[in-house]
């Protein structure tokens, strides 16, 4: 339980500026690896919460190098916490390191997720996709997230496309008009009647509130 609280604690930056960025790293990214996959999910969730922070004080360079493959990692966890904690992990990310850092270093493999043949993780994916949206921007959201969410449309199960109309709801707000009516709201009608009646739901939500 003593680690648990550990990065309550912790003031990186304070002791970034005391022994420096190499030594830090060196001192606890074994640390980190270690905790990252700790059998206890809490652990697990404490050191995601953190690693923004840890990220800003190391540097971009630091984090691509050894921190990247974890985040990814940790949005196929089997705990839903922890997928959660991961998909706005990445937002934060997006949000320190920029939009071109996270086309290069998120965006692809977060798309390649999308895919996933387990689908718990594919709606860990639409997650992500729609907590990075704002962060990215219409252009991106348009040419890179929009066709995956989109494409999810058609995915076999009932959750993914009940989910899929509540992304779709989301992006209303970001994109233009144009592509919210060539795109959006057609894709919103054809989950309007689907078979299933939590996807009907939230397809109708997304286009009352296109309407409004």
């Amino acid at each position: 339980m003593f680690m648990l609280d550990v990065p309550k604690y912790c003031k990186f930056d304070q002791v970034n500026q005391v022994i420096g960025i190499d030594l830090l790293s060196q001192s606890l990214l074994p640390a980190i690896v270690e905790l990252a996959e700790d059998r206890h999910w809490r652990v697990r969730i404490a050191i995601i919460e953190y690693i923004p922070l840890l990220a800003s004080q190391l540097g971009v360079g630091f984090f691509d190098d050894k921190l990247g493959a974890l985040c990814m990692q940790w949005l196929q966890d089997k705990v839903y916490s922890i997928r959660d904690a991961a998909a706005n992990n990445l937002k934060r990310l997006a949000e320190e390191f920029g939009r071109d850092w996270a086309m290069e270093h998120i965006i692809p493999q977060v798309l390649e997720m999308a895919t996933s043949p387990h689908y718990l993780y594919r709606m860990t994916i639409l997650h992500s996709i729609s907590l990075l949206a704002p962060v990215l921007g219409s252009e991106i959201t348009c040419s890179k997230l929009l066709p995956v969410v989109v494409n999810a449309s058609n995915d076999r199960v009932a959750n993914i496309k009940f989910n899929v109309a509540k992304v779709l709801q989301s992006f209303v707000p970001i994109v233009d008009k144009s592509v919210v009516e060539t795109m959006i709201r057609p894709c919103l009608v054809e989950l309007s009647e689907d078979p299933d009646v939590d996807v009907r739901y939230f397809a109708t939500q997304g286009l009352k509130s296109i309407s409004h």
